[in-house]
């Protein structure tokens, strides 16, 4: 078994993915129009230029694979012409599951920043690591906790209009 995922702490260079943050939370609050679960993500080519946008839209497809990461690799794949998302970096509002975690290191992606930790779902150290997996052949860099107070207060938010049990959405303990 590997050793634990050491606990993140808050990093001020966090700062400089907050514009790609912001512009995947304007993704997320357009899914809630569709009933799904707000998230949203952005996918930034080598020069910072967004190649792909996403938010989830399982509710608005009928689709169980239209997760925010999903939409917006397939956009950005389309953008550069292939599959490999070499040099690029994947930012999104929630921690990726299993199945978006297996898509990002299959499209290569060199980086993932996500905002909320999904303590039920999540693939990047919440409940499984598969991003950082040894076993696997590509490990993208996972930076975690940029804007988690807005990432996990839009959860928050949708799930008290439409759920009455706990959402799980936390703020890791660690971040403020």
């Amino acid at each position: 078994m590997p050793p634990p995922v050491p606990e993140p702490r808050f990093d001020p260079a966090l700062r400089r993915y907050e514009p790609a943050m912001r512009l995947a939370l304007a993704e997320a609050a357009l899914a809630v129009d569709t009933g799904d679960v707000p998230v949203g993500c952005v996918v930034l080519g080598p020069d910072g230029a967004v190649l792909g946008r996403g938010r989830n839209e399982r509710e608005a497809h009928g689709d169980p694979t239209a997760h925010a990461e999903i939409v917006a690799l397939r956009e950005a794949a389309k953008a550069v012409g292939e599959w490999r998302l070499s040099g690029c970096t994947l930012v999104v509002t929630l921690e990726p599951c299993t199945m978006c975690a297996g898509a990002i290191v299959l499209a290569r992606v060199d980086r993932v920043v996500f905002g909320a930790w999904d303590p039920k779902a999540g693939a990047a150290g919440s409940l499984w690591d598969v991003l950082r997996d040894r076993g696997l052949n590509h490990r993208p860099e996972v930076v975690a906790g940029v804007a988690a107070a807005e990432c996990t207060a839009i959860l928050r938010d949708f799930f008290a209009l439409n759920r009455t049990d706990e959402s799980g959405y936390e703020a890791h303990p660690g971040i403020r």
